[in-house]
């Protein structure tokens, strides 16, 4: 790790802290799961409002594989993509029912296989329930990133490999939760608050 890589991460961990617990409300794997397909182009605190009555009122994944579209769809209409993400979110919960006796495989392969889940969600789930250092991809990651001179890539599965090779492994699920309320916060993707920002002497459009 770089002299100015190690000072960027000293000051999110000063301004974040360095807990990566995870924002979407879960207590099992495979809620965790759900909940990361539901959060597609959709803010953490929608999810968690909808989650709250969805994990209720089916409690189990096989009240999940064995729920109606149309009754799903309602049910998580107020989140974007809804149609898209009840139809996912059902196959899903049949083919962990079907294939993995219930359980979320750990593998990015096997993840990656599943309805609705691509490589980001993926490593979310390997990050926050294995516990397997991986690095997850979302706009805000992808934009600061490439203001930090972390990356010039666009590709997300580029970006990922680029963060790999700048970031400790210790920092990796680190410091996507932190960017991303720093992106949430100060570095957005138009008018940026560069004023309020600790690491405007780092920006790489500051200049």
């Amino acid at each position: 790790m770089t002299k100015r890589t190690g000072e960027i991460l000293a000051i999110l961990d000063e301004m974040y802290g360095t807990d990566d617990k995870c924002y979407l409300n879960h207590e099992t794997p495979w809620q965790l799961l759900i909940a990361v397909i539901l959060s597609a182009q959709c803010t953490d605190a929608r999810v968690n409002i909808v989650t709250a009555d969805l994990f209720v009122k089916y409690p189990t994944l096989e009240a999940f594989a064995s729920a109606s579209l149309a009754e799903m769809e309602q049910d998580i209409h107020s989140i974007g993509f809804y149609h898209n993400k009840a139809k996912n979110i059902i196959a899903c919960a049949r083919r962990l029912l079907e294939d993995y006796g219930g359980e979320v495989p750990s593998s990015l392969e096997d993840l990656t296989s599943l309805p609705g889940v691509g490589r980001k969600t993926a490593n979310v789930i390997r990050g926050n329930i294995f516990h397997e250092p991986s690095v997850v991809v979302d706009t805000h990651v992808k934009r600061i990133s490439k203001r930090l001179g972390f990356t010039q890539k666009d590709d997300p599965e580029a970006v990922e490999y680029d963060l790999m090779k700048v970031l400790p492994k210790d920092h990796w699920i680190l410091y996507n939760m932190q960017i991303i309320t720093f992106g949430r916060q100060i570095c957005f993707a138009r008018n940026p608050k560069c004023e309020l920002c600790p690491l405007q002497k780092y920006c790489k459009e500051h200049h």
